[in-house]
């Protein structure tokens, strides 16, 4: 299999319009509000989503630039490699982000905690359900020493389209 091809099946609206000064992940993002809209021909999809608070996106990182195997991420001073990183300049640039759902009008959801740049093609959404996506961790690698620098972390622009080499 040499290509994947997948469609939108929406568009992400929020206020973050460049992706420097945009919050890295959703826990850095509380209280940010944005808006999905969902093409009409998926409306139907969402039937009983308005039942869970929280939803994870997938989304293609549209601005991101050329990936490197090693990269220094947003908290981190060093190196790594790409796949023990989040950083959305990736082999297949796909975001993910669990937002919190604040509401389903016909084919538009309104969220909130949003860490991603404004008219992102949306791929997929999925309940997040913590007794299937929670998990007791015992190490969390190269961010153990950072993680903690997330409330004040932001978006340098290092990892944007214009970037491309």
């Amino acid at each position: 299999m040499n290509e994947i091809k997948y469609q939108p099946i929406g568009i992400i609206h929020t206020p973050h319009k460049e992706a420097k000064g945009t919050p890295i992940q959703p826990k850095g993002a509380k209280g940010i509000k944005g808006e999905i809209e969902i093409y009409p021909e998926y409306e139907e999809g969402l039937k009983d989503l308005e039942g869970f608070s929280h939803i994870i996106l997938l989304f293609h990182c549209h601005l991101s630039g050329n990936y490197s195997l090693r990269q220094k991420p947003y908290m981190d001073d060093e190196e790594h490699g790409i796949f023990a990183m989040r950083g959305p300049s990736r082999p297949n640039p796909i975001g993910l982000s669990v937002v919190k759902l604040n509401d389903v009008k016909r084919n538009a959801l309104e969220i909130e905690n949003v860490d991603i740049l404004d008219a992102t093609p949306l791929l997929d959404i999925k309940p997040y359900v913590p007794e299937f996506d929670q998990n007791q961790v015992e190490k969390i690698g190269w961010l153990g020493e950072n993680v903690q620098k997330l409330s004040e972390t932001r978006d340098d622009g290092r990892f944007l389209e214009r970037d491309k080499k």
